[in-house]
């Protein structure tokens, strides 16, 4: 499994291109960072890796890529649903007898630190924990690309540190995550970088 960029570029009609000349190879086992500055095409380029952007320039190649998950800005979930249950439905889903879902749940919520408020009411979590509960369900769907999009830009430095540090347990053998961010403290907790500031206009990096 992979996911394969060739020359590729962006650019809206009548606009300068966002970013031009990326060729990168991404594989499960890593967590790549997306890094640049506001405008540079970081958002743009996970709905290109998605497959729901068609590309101006260049090509993506996606080997294996069934399954595309998303984890956007702002958790969201089930106002009276437990963490557990946030995790465990995933398996649920999937036929996995519910003894069995709850424990692999349980497994999953003391990885990212959320074991203690499995039994919280998802209305009740603390914005970090929200944020890491997403990241755990993102994961418990077993997803073939997982594509996180700035997930401490809507935390205080407290709870993104919590946010940025459970990144760092969220590599796994079989998905390819890739994650937008400005916040050094995630691009630290990554395995990989891509920095879209590093090609300019005529797609030569910089």
């Amino acid at each position: 499994m992979r996911v394969t960029t060739h020359a590729l570029g962006h650019a809206f009609d009548g606009l300068p291109s966002l970013f031009e000349g990326l060729s990168t190879t991404m594989e499960p086992g890593h967590v790549y960072a997306l890094t640049g500055p506001s405008g540079s095409g970081k958002s743009t380029l996970l709905g290109i890796l998605a497959g729901w952007i068609q590309p101006a320039m260049g090509s993506v190649r996606r080997e294996g890529v069934e399954k595309v998950g998303w984890i956007f800005q702002n958790p969201h979930g089930v106002a009276r649903r437990t963490a557990l249950d946030h995790v465990s439905y995933a398996y649920l889903v999937e036929g996995v007898p519910r003894a069995e879902a709850e424990e692999r749940g349980l497994t999953l919520l003391e990885r990212f630190g959320l074991l203690e408020s499995r039994a919280k009411q998802f209305r009740a979590l603390s914005g970090g924990e929200a944020q890491r509960l997403m990241l755990a369900r993102g994961i418990a769907t077993s997803p073939d690309l997982l594509l996180v999009d700035e997930p401490t830009a809507q935390l205080d430095l407290r709870t993104a540190a919590t946010a940025s540090e459970a990144l760092g347990k969220i590599a796994t053998a079989g998905t390819i995550i890739v994650v937008a961010t400005h916040d050094q403290r995630t691009k630290d907790a990554c395995t990989d970088v891509i920095d879209l500031s590093a090609f300019n206009a005529a797609g030569v990096a910089a």
